[in-house]
């Protein structure tokens, strides 16, 4: 590696999953000798983790290169990740790119920097075909010191008619629970108070073996001395009733959910390959709730999927408004090379698909309101998180932000607090006791 070539930034695009991802591959550069600086500052490389469930985020990616080489006009531009393994051709044809590396290459990242002679002005790809996505890397975030993000699964064997990500990630595939449950046990030497389980399709652990995601989850929990686990996001239809039951008959795990919906309509749910109903999901729903009314629930939802009539759209909103749900992650139909839905017809206006987000996004904001209003009065223990502009911010187990009057010395801490109020995005609390 050239001696000049110290400076290296990383920047994550998209989910969780990328953002452990991510800061694995930011811990292991400082083993090759290279500072990490922020992704706004000068740097000698700048690697993007790239996502492409939207077109948006194809274009948040490109103007990210155009901003990296405003900065530093001799810049090394690296892209990896699902931009990068589906289109590393288009990537690579960009002028300010110097190396594109696809899903199975990415891990070897610093390797090939390591074989790079900076001098020269080269452009490669090292993006192989989708058969060659075999491996499994384990990888953890440890950016945020409160809690961090532990990859446990990744890959889809799913064939939804939307979702390019079984092409960019390829299949469903983990390590062992030993040494997933390893992994964690090094979060818990950290100062992270909190391991959140992410993957692509996490209720797919251990497919193909004798090994599932509830003995994980069990695992994780009387072996992994940590205040806090969250489960990132799990498939309805993979969210057991021992799941639910176990997460509340623990200790450890938050009563949080998040269950990717996609549509309230059993018809679209149909055209979009989905492998539940809308049945199945208020099942999941009213399971959760039986055990804590206060349980928070976040919901994926997709408007403007081709063929979305009026009336399947007003199934969707009817359903996720007589449901108690805590908020909603709500997606406008992005068109995706490669998949079903593509050619599927009639499509949507965007005009209209924009209406129907606006509408999904009024919808929950509403809900959270009346999810935060709820716990006023309530007690509740708070992972404070940061201190910011003298006010503490952290989110109780059932996942509502709060802010707090303290010391920055309980940074980091959970503490028991009496919520006083409700704001737009977050409760104000006192702190009770310090714990």
């Amino acid at each position: 590696m050239s001696t000049t070539a110290k400076r290296i930034a990383f920047h994550t695009l998209g989910c969780k999953l990328n953002f452990s991802e991510t800061s694995t591959l930011s811990r292991d550069s400082l083993k090759y000798g290279y500072e990490n600086v922020d992704s706004k500052e000068f740097a000698d490389i700048y690697v993007f983790n790239t996502c492409s469930v939207t077109e948006n985020a194809n274009k948040e990616t490109r103007k990210l290169i155009r901003r990296s080489k405003r900065i530093n006009p001799n810049a090394f531009i690296t892209l990896v990740g699902c931009y990068a393994q589906l289109k590393s051709e288009e990537l690579t044809n960009i002028e300010d790119v110097n190396l594109v590396l696809g899903t199975e290459d990415k891990f070897e990242l610093l390797n090939y920097l390591d074989q790079i002679d900076f001098s020269n002005d080269i452009k490669s790809s090292y993006s192989g075909p989708i058969t060659d996505v075999k491996t499994f890397k384990p990888s953890y975030s440890s950016d945020d010191r409160t809690r961090s993000f532990l990859k446990v699964q990744d890959g889809c064997d799913y064939n939804c008619t939307f979702c390019t990500i079984p092409l960019a990630r390829g299949k469903s595939r983990n390590a062992s629970i030993k040494k997933t449950v390893n992994l964690a046990k090094d979060i818990s030497r950290t100062n992270a108070k909190e391991i959140v389980l992410t993957g692509v399709n996490i209720g797919d652990f251990g497919k193909g073996t004798d090994e599932n995601f509830y003995d994980l989850i069990q695992q994780i929990d009387n072996k992994v001395d940590i205040e806090r686990i969250r489960i990132s996001s799990i498939e309805p239809n993979l969210l057991t009733d021992e799941i639910i039951e176990f997460c509340f008959s623990s200790r450890k795990f938050m009563p949080h959910f998040h269950i990717p919906l996609q549509s309230g309509s059993d018809r679209m749910l149909k055209s979009m390959k989905r492998r539940y109903t809308t049945s199945l999901y208020s099942d999941r729903l009213n399971k959760i709730k039986s055990f804590d009314q206060d349980a928070c629930i976040g919901v994926d939802v997709i408007v403007g999927y081709p063929t979305e009539s009026d009336e399947d759209f007003l199934e969707t909103y009817n359903f996720l408004k007589s449901n108690d749900v805590s908020y909603l992650h709500v997606f406008t139909y992005s068109e995706r090379e490669n998949t079903e839905a593509i050619d599927i017809r009639p499509v949507v206006p965007h005009s209209e698909r924009s209406r129907r987000s606006k509408v999904l996004h009024e919808l929950s904001d509403k809900k959270k309101s009346a999810f935060y209003e709820k716990s006023v009065g309530q007690i509740k223990p708070v992972l404070v998180e940061r201190n910011k502009n003298g006010m503490l911010f952290g989110y109780t187990d059932n996942y509502i932000k709060t802010r707090i009057q303290g010391p920055v010395s309980l940074e980091n801490t959970i503490q028991n607090v009496l919520i006083s109020d409700f704001k737009t995005s977050y409760v104000e609390c006192e702190i009770l006791m310090t714990s």
